[in-house]
């Protein structure tokens, strides 16, 4: 078959894909149900960050708030996409953002691949800018962990802007390399409506 065919056909069917994801995440019995998920979910990522990478504990504890996203992506031949939600904790007093994120990008290959990233935020401007704004990677966005011994905070994180910094652990462990290319995050509305600021 002519590959220029299979193009519309792979784009078709890992449309159809995110669009079934999609779908299910919207048919959830409960806001609240879906906040729980969430929140098992964010403890669950935050484990294995400490298990990984145990100075990640500090860090996130002197910061001025974490997000969590467990992420799942999937590829088909020159394109792929992933979708899900995550969870934004201000420090020290715990006040939660329920966020989403959408993913495209070129690709190569067949394939699902699951990994989570923990985005941890030095000051209060920066958190604030992630939750109220969002951030959005570019295209082709990969970046360098910062090496162990290289300062006591964030070993085996990357800083994607300033006062923010993100790991990325997969089944195998921390991620040398990160990639959030191609990545929108933002304010899940619905799931924080109603919710103590």
């Amino acid at each position: 078959m002519n590959r220029n065919r299979k193009f519309p056909t792979l784009l078709r069917l890992l449309s159809g894909l995110v669009l079934a994801a999609v779908s299910t995440l919207a048919l959830a019995a409960s806001p609240e149900a879906d906040r729980e998920k969430i929140r098992n979910q964010s403890q669950q990522v935050l484990a294995k960050l400490y298990e990984a990478q145990p100075s990640a504990k500090k860090a996130i504890a002197n910061s001025s708030g974490y997000a969590t996203f467990s992420k799942w992506g999937l590829t088909l031949g020159p394109v792929g996409a992933g979708i899900g939600r995550g969870l934004a904790v201000a420090k020290p007093s715990g006040a939660e953002t329920f966020m989403r994120y959408v993913e495209g990008s070129a690709g190569a290959g067949f394939g699902a691949k699951k990994y989570a990233l923990i985005f941890v935020f030095e000051n209060e401007k920066a958190r604030l800018n992630f939750v109220n704004n969002g951030w959005e990677a570019g295209a082709q966005t990969t970046l360098a962990v910062k090496p162990p011994g290289a300062g006591l905070a964030f070993d085996g994180a990357a800083s994607v802007s300033p006062g923010v910094w993100v790991y990325q652990v997969t089944d195998k462990g921390l991620a040398a390399e990160i990639g959030v290319k191609g990545t929108k995050y933002y304010k899940d509305k619905a799931l924080n409506e109603g919710l103590a600021k």
